[in-house]
């Protein structure tokens, strides 16, 4: 039985938030590395890119909600969720607009897109805040649990819980139908297989006809769409705060490089390096140990970091790549 609890543990307090977490980083990094594969720089923008479109998802949230419409079980949020999508995707266009074009059509060094990007970042940051102010919201209603600590109890009698957060569920799902309909536009739509040429090769791609702008639009609406979408389903999971936006992207890049900047499945196979290696090392392993070794009296939480030390574990996971492997696991390359 004290090996059943500690699976049970195990699942509880890493492999299914870690999951979840893994899945909210993967479809972030997807949007950071599809924006490097065919526009060619870092947008350090894209954590409050995140946050515009959670914001923006909230107040329709909250919109639809004084109306009297919900999703029963399910969060009101995923309703609202095209409304967000849409006015991110209009800042997006904007934004390369008003910023990106000029020096895209004057060939500058990536360096100087990724300068700006910063810049587009604290503008955002501060849009964000504007919108919907710095304090913590909460707007994850329906059920809350799949299934919950006392029913678990009750159906299998072991000592140990087990929590299974309804938004932990949908995150999950959503990333594999997410994950699978871009795999599926960017290989079998034309449309997708531009944007792939124009990444493979820019000059050849333009003398084979392919629409320049047109790819560069398709670009910031995919990207949009997949920043919203992360930034709700993480925000649903724990909570939304602009400020956590920023901090998150740290581990969104670190998750996008460590699978090889530029390749799709690499992010996604990064997202989850990044949140297994957080959660892992920052929980305190002392219930654990103490169903597998009864016997056993260590000192401490067996806790290798504290929590608040959490994205360190993304830094130093991202300096180890980019000193022993730069390309990542999968070999950073177009998309």
């Amino acid at each position: 039985m004290d090996i059943l609890n500690a699976v049970v543990a195990i699942l509880n307090f890493v492999v299914i938030p870690a999951a979840a977490y893994g899945a909210q980083l993967a479809l972030g990094a997807l949007g950071v590395t599809l924006i490097y594969g065919i526009l060619r720089f870092s947008n350090f923008a894209h954590g409050d890119t995140m946050a515009f479109g959670t914001a923006v998802t909230i107040l329709a949230t909250w919109g639809l909600q004084g109306l009297g419409i919900s999703m029963g079980p399910l969060p009101t949020a995923l309703l609202a969720l095209p409304v967000g999508i849409a006015a991110t995707a209009a800042l997006a266009l904007v934004t390369d607009r008003a910023v990106y074009r000029f020096y895209r059509v004057q060939r500058v060094a990536p360096i100087i897109l990724v300068m700006a990007s910063v810049g587009v970042m604290f503008l955002m940051n501060g849009l964000t805040r504007l919108l919907i102010g710095v304090d913590e919201q909460r707007f994850a209603d329906g059920a809350r649990f799949v299934i919950d600590v006392r029913t678990f109890r009750e159906m299998t009698g072991l000592t140990e819980g087990l929590a299974f957060k309804t938004t932990q569920a949908l995150t999950l799902v959503i990333a594999v139908l997410v994950v699978w309909a871009l795999f599926w536009f960017l290989n079998r739509t034309k449309s997708g297989k531009a944007m792939r040429a124009y990444s493979d090769n820019e000059d050849l791609a333009l003398l084979s006809g392919i629409d320049p702008d047109k790819v560069v639009r398709m670009t910031w609406i995919i990207a949009a769409g997949l920043a919203t979408i992360a930034g709700v389903l993480y925000g649903l999971d724990k909570a939304f705060k602009p400020f956590n936006y920023f901090q998150i992207l740290l581990p969104i890049f670190a998750a996008a490089i460590v699978g090889g900047l530029g390749n799709p499945i690499g992010a996604i196979a990064g997202g989850f390096v990044v949140a297994f290696s957080e959660v892992a090392i920052t929980y305190p392993w002392l219930k654990i140990a103490g169903y597998l070794f009864p016997a056993w009296q260590p000192e401490g939480l067996l806790q290798l970091l504290g929590t608040e030390y959490k994205f360190a574990v993304s830094f130093v996971i991202l300096i180890v790549v980019l000193l022993f492997r730069p390309t990542g696991l999968f070999r950073g390359k177009s998309v």
